[in-house]
């Protein structure tokens, strides 16, 4: 046994600059659907609620409105946040994330023409 330890040197994954802009696209994408929903549900408090300049009713729209971007909103962050810690699986990561923002659109478009049918 020699007197010195043996220094493991890992090779660490390099961090491109074009890892990074994606992480910040989506991680932008996310506060945009969540200033939508904010702004949205601020300005129907505001105007129906407190003022009562107008009526506003949860209609299937409204409904819809509100549950899209709350979960887009989510799933944005929640990638951006899985991209951020494992990038070594960012192309795994960004079809799955393609594949779930597909398959909710689909049902909810079916969800809706079922609840107004």
């Amino acid at each position: 046994m020699s007197k010195f330890k043996k220094t493991r040197t890992e090779h660490l994954p390099i961090t491109s600059e074009l890892d990074i802009k994606l992480e910040k696209i989506i991680q932008f994408s996310g506060w945009i659907f969540l200033l939508g929903l904010l702004g949205f549900m601020s300005a129907w408090v505001l105007l129906d609620s407190i003022l009562n300049i107008i009526k506003l009713e949860m209609s299937v729209s409204i409904f819809t409105f509100i549950i899209f971007t709350g979960i887009n909103s989510a799933f944005s962050f929640g990638l951006a946040t899985k991209l951020k810690n494992r990038r070594d699986k960012k192309k795994e990561f960004f079809l799955d994330w393609l594949l779930g923002e597909f398959l909710f659109c689909m049902f909810t478009i079916f969800s809706l023409a079922v609840y107004q049918w």
